[in-house]
């Protein structure tokens, strides 16, 4: 799978400079594997390049919180950076079509729709000076309440976490209330009563400590988000061809590892919810037909108003 998306025309136009370092703020701590496979990202080109190129991660929204950090780097207060793609799913909703609820719930379905997304994903983004580098998956989201849901109806009236236009839709239709809360937010979200329930990854989960706030985990895998990286194509553009090309190589590279550490952490993350308490319950046959109901409606809602863009990548999806 091709995973940086690159022209052989922007390699020729680059000229040499001299040593130049880049900011790149990221909306997650250090914890999170998608933080640990951008430092590895950034440690690999500033090996390769004898430090020529030497890149700094600001994690954990440091640098500018995560709804600014797109707009950082589109003007270039920062020459890269990382954001949840469906975060941009307003702007055009190819870009939300990962977090469609049940659409694609598994790491094979999250691929094949990403190999149909990434072209025009790199599109729409190259109209605001962008160019994707790689993107990595959340392990499939799981639902985590205080008590268990046997039924959508459970959720009705909680306050819910939402961090994205589709998951405020989907509290809306299940009847609960979404509030929006970045995820190292979570805890003291959930402590001051905030929000009652989430959707999101068992990354997230185990990360936030969330033994400390909520008692079941339901694994309802109902979708595979990501994350991308992006660049600065005048950023990009100032590096000479050589470095241009190490850039590409590590974002490859970064890309099939962090597909690979997603789905380790799956089973590892979940597994380490168990250990500190929380109850891991199966989602029953009339949640699952519930929660299935929600993501036809929506789908639906979808089509009615969606881009050519999203509209194509959804026919080709479901005609495979």
């Amino acid at each position: 799978m091709k995973h940086a998306i690159v022209t052989a025309a922007v390699l020729a136009t680059a000229t040499p400079l001299a040593a130049q370092s880049w900011d790149m703020p990221t909306p997650y701590g250090n914890a999170t594997f998608h933080t640990v496979n951008i430092m590895e990202f950034a440690d690999e080109i500033r090996e390769a390049t004898g430090s020529e190129l030497d890149i700094t991660v600001h994690s954990g929204g440091s640098l500018f919180p995560h709804e600014e950090i797109k707009n950082a780097v589109r003007s270039r207060l920062a020459q890269a950076g990382e954001f949840f793609l469906s975060r941009l799913n307003n702007e055009n909703a190819a870009y939300g079509l990962d977090s469609q609820p049940f659409l694609a719930t598994s790491y094979e379905d999250a691929q094949r729709l990403w190999e149909l997304q990434e072209p025009v994903v790199a599109e729409l983004l190259a109209e605001e000076g962008l160019m994707p580098l790689f993107s990595v998956p959340w392990p499939a989201q799981g639902l985590y309440t205080n008590g268990e849901i046997a039924t959508v109806e459970d959720l009705s009236g909680l306050r819910f976490r939402a961090y994205n236009a589709q998951l405020e839709e989907f509290a809306q239709i299940a009847g609960a209330a979404p509030v929006q809360v970045e995820a190292t937010d979570i805890p003291q979200a959930f402590a001051t009563g905030q929000v009652e329930a989430m959707i999101t990854s068992p990354s997230t989960g185990a990360n936030s400590a969330a033994w400390d706030f909520v008692t079941h985990y339901t694994p309802i895998n109902a979708w595979v988000p990501k994350n991308i990286v992006v660049v600065s194509q005048r950023a990009f553009d100032g590096l000479d061809e050589e470095t241009q090309q190490i850039v590409l190589d590590a974002a490859e590279a970064a890309e099939t590892r962090g597909w690979e550490m997603s789905a380790a952490e799956a089973e590892e993350k979940t597994q380490v919810m168990a250990d500190n308490g929380i109850t891991i319950v199966e989602p029953s046959e009339e949640l699952v037909a519930g929660l299935q109901e929600i993501g036809a409606q929506m789908l639906t809602t979808l089509r009615e108003g969606a881009s050519e863009e999203a509209l194509g990548i959804l026919e080709a999806y479901e005609s495979e």
